[in-house]
């Protein structure tokens, strides 16, 4: 899941990205109005988290332009601004939500999963296959109702493949997906990755979910009722 975020303080914006990213978030950044608004008319972001006072070009006038072309990405507006006039604008102007710095990382993250829970095309909450069920919104994993340790990486990918259960899955598309990066093909950090998830995801277990696709990638699939190959 891709976030916008346009914030012209970078240690703010280094700040949220880091807390995101261990998430299981995919984060771009913008540091000034211009570049913020391209990326958000062009990108396709599940929500965006935009200040008001920008160089080049004001939140205001982005979010105003947004609605105004049609785009229905979610904004939270997260600013310095703290009067009730200026709340009351950013929520007229179709912000989806407004929060004043400074402000508490938690609090934003549970906005966000709020406004992603109750979007028109969010994604599944709680994916099952055979005994894992993978809830993205506490970033939790189980088998058998044990929870699986994973890494923000791991978690990322597993939800990935869950998503895409019964899909091959290459590994230029996990890199893609999970790093944003399009690795090298000689690059084997994808392998490395899925060999540790795999540890942690079958290795206790009876029914193995993911499989290698050799020369192709990786799918994650129930074949407890079909011969393995």
């Amino acid at each position: 899941m891709r976030l916008l975020i346009v914030e012209d303080e970078k240690k703010t914006a280094q700040y949220l990205n880091k807390g995101l990213s261990e998430h299981g978030f995919i984060v771009d950044i913008a540091h000034n109005g211009e570049d913020g608004f391209h990326l958000a008319q062009t990108g396709n972001y599940a929500l965006i988290i935009l200040d008001i006072m920008l160089p080049d070009r004001d939140g205001w006038s982005i979010i105003r332009e947004l609605r105004r072309s049609g785009k229905i990405t979610p904004i939270i507006f997260l600013t310095a601004r703290d009067s009730v006039d200026d709340r009351v604008k950013g929520l007229e102007l179709g912000a989806d939500d407004y929060l004043v710095k400074p402000f508490a990382f938690s609090e934003l993250l549970a906005r966000i999963r709020t406004i992603l829970r109750r979007g028109p095309d969010r994604q599944p909450e709680t994916i099952r296959i055979a005994d894992m069920e993978i809830d993205f919104l506490r970033h939790k994993a189980t088998r058998r109702g044990k929870r699986l340790d994973l890494s923000p990486k791991e978690f990322l990918i597993l939800w990935l493949l869950a998503r895409h259960a019964g899909e091959v899955l290459t590994r230029t598309f996990i890199s893609e997906q999970v790093w944003d990066i399009n690795f090298d093909s000689d690059t084997n950090v994808v392998d490395v990755a899925i060999l540790r998830l795999r540890k942690k995801v079958d290795d206790s277990f009876s029914t193995k979910l993911i499989h290698t696709i050799r020369g192709v990638g990786y799918v994650l699939e129930d074949r407890s009722e079909h011969s393995e190959s």
